[in-house]
């Protein structure tokens, strides 16, 4: 299996550390000998080889601040060039999200589906945007388009529904689909106001310098968009949903909500009403009986109600670098490996 790496930043550099750790077991379990010929990233710069790239060397120029176009096997094309003349089986394309464009993500995921390559992202964007035209592309070109990582990181909630709760329908999926918020919330029960608990979560890389995408919810609306289209079929853009954060809720709000048995919690979800499929971001109490309450910390969790299980909840974490990485590795297997 043939990969192109399109952004070597966390999510990259994780998934390589893993093809490097795991290189005998996916051999020997899967069949599968994955091999990266090409890495395109803005800031670091590409390399391309037919004959394989040395992952180690790339890691040890990208983690020491170098780049990695410093190699011999330096590519001096764009990342779209790349894709469009490379010689691969697989893209994985893991460039910054942007939520109102989805580019240049999407523009690379159209291009290796065209030229008929597997494709699997961790960007939220073009499945918020464009899920099912890529979808449909990919199915004319008898490619895998896959995504787990776009809406809990490594956490497989994505191939939970798919696969082992084939059989089942399923009428909400609603849960905390964003650990920096959960992370502010469990700090303001300890005590901690939301300036406090915000400066934290960025000490500790929860939080990015300017937090709106995480605090306002719209990465959790992005992450239901993308269950409201890839789960239950609709064809939803994230203006469709109605979506509020944390920034209004205050200390004296979650005292009082854990007076009555209750926590708050910023639930994404997305549910069958009739016909319709319905969605939306915003601060719940959530009953302390039921298993989303006990989710403190940067953790992430999703309840997925189906008619002959029941509740079905699945926990685990909703970032990181293995933990991302992991998620693309998962779909390298499924498209290339033996089962």
């Amino acid at each position: 299996m043939r990969l192109l790496l399109i952004g070597f930043g966390t999510v990259g550099q994780g998934l390589a550390e893993l093809l490097i750790e795991k290189e005998k077991m996916l051999l020997d379990t899967y069949g599968l000998n994955a091999q990266v010929v090409g890495i395109a990233d803005m800031l670091k710069g590409s390399l391309y080889n037919a004959g394989g790239i040395d992952l180690r060397k790339a890691l040890k120029l990208a983690g020491s601040g170098g780049k990695i176009s410093d190699l011999p096997d330096k590519y001096d094309g764009d990342a779209l060039a790349m894709i469009k003349t490379a010689e691969a089986d697989m893209m994985v394309e893991a460039t910054y999200t942007d939520i109102k464009t989805a580019e240049p993500a999407t523009s690379h995921i159209r291009a290796a589906l065209e030229k008929g390559m597997h494709v699997t992202t961790t960007n939220k964007g073009p499945l918020a945007l464009h899920y099912h035209e890529l979808a449909r592309l990919a199915k004319d070109k008898g490619v895998r388009f896959l995504y787990e990582g776009t809406v809990i990181s490594g956490t497989p909630l994505l191939n939970l529904i798919r696969e082992t709760l084939a059989g089942c329908a399923v009428s909400e999926v609603k849960g905390i689909l964003n650990g920096t918020t959960n992370y502010i919330l469990s700090q303001m029960e300890e005590g901690m106001s939301y300036e406090d608990a915000l400066k934290q979560a960025q000490e500790l890389g929860y939080a990015e310098a300017v937090p709106d995408a995480d605090v306002l919810g719209w990465d959790a609306l992005a992450k239901v968009t993308i269950l409201a289209n890839a789960v239950f079929g609709a064809t939803n853009k994230p203006d469709d949903f109605p979506c509020r954060g944390i920034t209004e809720i205050t200390a004296d709000a979650i005292g009082e909500a854990k007076a009555r048995g209750k926590r708050f919690k910023l639930i994404g979800k997305v549910w069958r009403d009739g016909d319709r499929v319905m969605g939306s971001v915003a601060p719940e109490e959530i009953d302390l009986t039921h298993p989303l309450a006990g989710i403190m910390g940067a953790t992430n969790a999703v309840t997925i109600s189906t008619d002959a299980l029941g509740d079905v909840t699945i926990v685990g974490p909703g970032a990181g670098r293995t933990e991302t990485g992991y998620s693309v590795l998962v779909d390298i297997i499924d498209a290339g490996g033996k089962r």
